[in-house]
């Protein structure tokens, strides 16, 4: 079958829509999906009848409500499309099925806004997200409430911040004489992982429990030579790849780019932008899809920001956007962006909302995962700053310091030969140290890990320039002079909040020291990010455009600390039970045959030398003896930690229990070195990352 076919053949699309809806239901749910109009439920049981019979054409016995609870994963219960007819059965969907699903609210993480007892929820239809056939199943995207209203999942806010966006950005688009049906945020996160072999994943109870490695000693070669970022495909990888991409696009999911990442065993697949929402919906598909193509070719897709020390970790980079349905991008500078008022303003704004709620954003990608990853020298500081390249950032400095902006004359590339075509330069260079970098047309906000649900940084971005387009609409309402106005703004804005503009290396020794100097904030793992989340600044801005109620924003930041101190406990249960279990006991094993190989040259002849065996048995044992007084000591830090009350947990997991953690892991590294491989209990790293051929 060609690509053109393929694409999208087990999606519920528009095009599926338009051939098996009658046209005025089709109609009536377009005006929904594309202009965001209130859903007429009176059509449901013409779109549910449609959807049924399509799904059955491809195979399907059950539909599924599939939503995405603050598990940060997706959720799904089945149910068959058979109902009872005398002495046989007939499939059907009706229309109330489409719109309403019932399940165990109390089974899932709610803050503690949902006692145990307490258990109804509901899945209700989003519309704007198309539905689709997997496995003999329909699934229907779904949001996810509680009986008493309480949103339990990451797409209802999401939605309500895009509608934030909508509402905003029209008031802010009407100031200036423009109107349009819909003004939408884009989004396309690019999405790295990590490669290994099935057979030596499952020999290994770190990476089957938590998803990394706990331990392990560096590899010889690891990616010093640079030399596997964009480096020809291994056979099995580019298979892999090819069978990834043909399931994805039957999907209708945009997969564009696909290379080789940094580190060994390290890759990169890269979307089209789409609709925020439906961007989370086919990230969150292209995770799962992912895992399952791995394992057919015998493969074990690892989506943890960090599974391997010492080489660079998987981020997931979220392109985002602003435009209207009539084609306009609020991001984009146009040829003399100096003059681009609109332009200048919706920057602006962007700016300012950064500078606000740089905690907000921080805490937005904040988890146990990507606290090994955020402020190495592979991926951006943990501080939040936004990087404008040099055209832009001229602009702004000539904006806030009164001087005459000269524009940047475009240029043209030549490697300065005449067989070379002269190519076009872009307006700036790309900073990839920078957490929020402006690429042309759109931000990138590069801190996301790779397997985080993308919707939790859509949310907080999409709510706080919401936030900051209202109050540029509300001054700009009423004024007769609107681009006066605005340039007023803009001056005295990129003024308050030209701090948190950085157009160098944020790798640098010095940035740390000069963001402390201009009053950046930089938190360093998650329990600490988190609790920005409580301050009421930070809750009224969700309450005031609509996104959370206040129990809602509180009940997120509960189960943001309770998910990572189950996290760390885990991890760090996991690394006592293999140093007691496995890895102690090997390294007295060999310490043991050692002292064998000493006496038995002793028993020949006692003027043998032994140097070696008697240098490796001392510096063991004495590595063991600390391995084990470290485990002990984790052991006592963890009983004394309290889980019931999330924020002295989480900060005791992060100051106490993993400083323990990183001790054991100090001393088992070392003896793995020393160690004999026909010993060692698990597979190294160099069996890890070079296994796939």
């Amino acid at each position: 079958m060609r690509l053109p076919e393929m694409f999208g053949e087990n999606v519920f699309n528009d095009s599926v829509q338009k051939e098996t809806l009658p046209s005025e239901v089709y109609k009536a749910l377009r005006e929904t999906i594309e202009a965001g109009k209130q859903l007429d439920v009176s059509i449901a049981g013409a779109v549910a009848s449609a959807m049924k019979k399509w799904a059955v054409s491809k195979g399907a016995t059950h539909y599924t409500h599939w939503f995405q609870p603050l598990t940060g994963l997706t959720a799904e219960k089945h149910d068959s499309f058979i109902e009872p007819e005398g002495d046989k059965v007939i499939m059907r969907l009706t229309g109330k099925s489409l719109i309403i699903g019932e399940s165990d609210a109390s089974s899932f993480p709610s803050g503690g806004s949902r006692a145990t007892y307490m258990a109804r929820g509901y899945t209700a239809w989003d519309p704007t997200s198309p539905a689709f056939v997997k496995e003999g199943t329909l699934y229907i995207p779904t949001v996810f409430v509680s009986y008493t209203g309480e949103t339990l999942d990451k797409k209802s806010p999401l939605l309500r911040s895009m509608n934030a966006i909508d509402k905003q950005g029209k008031r802010l688009l009407k100031c200036f004489g423009i109107t349009c049906k819909k003004v939408s945020c884009e989004t396309g996160p690019e999405q790295e992982y990590f490669l290994i072999s099935e057979e030596e994943y499952f020999k290994r109870k770190d990476l089957i429990l938590t998803g990394r490695t706990l331990f392990g000693a560096p590899v010889t070669r690891g990616q010093e030579l640079e030399d596997h970022y964009f480096g020809v495909l291994k056979p099995e990888i580019a298979a892999y790849m090819r069978d990834l991409d043909e399931e994805l696009w039957s999907y209708g999911i945009l997969s564009k780019t696909k290379h080789n990442e940094v580190a060994p065993a390290q890759h990169e697949m890269a979307p089209v932008y789409s609709k925020t929402n439906v961007a989370v919906d086919t990230n969150m598909l292209t995770m799962e899809l992912m895992k399952k193509v791995a394992h057919k070719h015998g493969l074990v897709c690892l989506l943890h920001e960090k599974p391997f020390k010492g080489i660079n970790g998987s981020g997931k980079h979220n392109n985002w956007s602003v435009s209207t349905d009539t084609g306009l991008n609020l991001l984009k500078p146009g040829d003399n962006p100096e003059s681009n008022t609109l332009f200048k303003l919706a920057l602006t704004a962007v700016i300012k909302a950064v500078d606000d709620y740089q905690g907000v954003l921080r805490a937005s990608v904040a988890s146990a995962g990507n606290d090994h990853r955020l402020g190495a020298d592979e991926a951006p500081p943990a501080i939040i700053s936004v990087y404008l390249g040099d055209q832009l950032g001229a602009l702004v400095d000539s904006i806030v310091k009164g001087e005459n902006y000269v524009a940047s004359k475009k240029s043209e590339g030549s490697i300065g030969v005449p067989e070379s075509p002269i190519f076009p330069k872009d307006a700036t260079d790309r900073n990839r140290t920078s957490p929020f970098a402006f690429t042309g047309n759109k931000f990138e906000f590069r801190m996301l890990g790779s397997q985080a649900n993308v919707a939790d940084a859509n949310i907080g971005l999409n709510t706080i320039v919401a936030d900051a387009f209202e109050q540029f609409a509300n001054e700009l309402e009423g004024k007769k002079d609107v681009e006066k106005a605005a340039e007023a703004i803009i001056k005295r804005e990129l003024k308050a909040h030209y701090r948190i503009i950085f157009n160098h290396d944020g790798y640098g020794p010095e940035w740390e020291g000069e963001a402390a100097k201009r009053g950046l904030l930089n938190s360093k793992n998650t329990a600490d990010a988190t609790t920005v989340l409580y301050e009421d600044k930070n809750v009224d801005v969700f309450v005031r455009q609509g996104v959370y109620t206040k129990a809602e924003a509180k009940a997120r930041a509960d189960i943001r600390l309770e998910n990572y101190t189950k996290i760390i406990n885990i991890e760090a249960l996991t690394m006592v039970e293999m140093a007691k279990r496995d890895i102690i006991p090997a390294v007295s094993d060999f310490i043991a045959e050692l002292c064998q190989n000493v006496a038995a040259k002793q028993a020949v002849c006692d003027k043998i030398p032994f140097e070696t065996e008697k240098n490796i048995i001392a510096r063991l044992s004495e590595l063991n003896d600390k391995t084990s007084a470290a485990v002990a000591k984790l052991e006592s830090d963890l009983k004394a930690v309290d889980k019931s009350k999330v924020i002295e947990a989480s900060q005791a997991m992060a100051h106490t229990v993993i400083p323990d953690m990183e001790e054991i892991r100090k001393t088992v590294d070392e003896m793995e070195t020393l160690t004999s491989s026909d010993y060692w209990p698990y597979p190294t790293y160099f069996d890890l990352l070079y296994s796939v051929k």
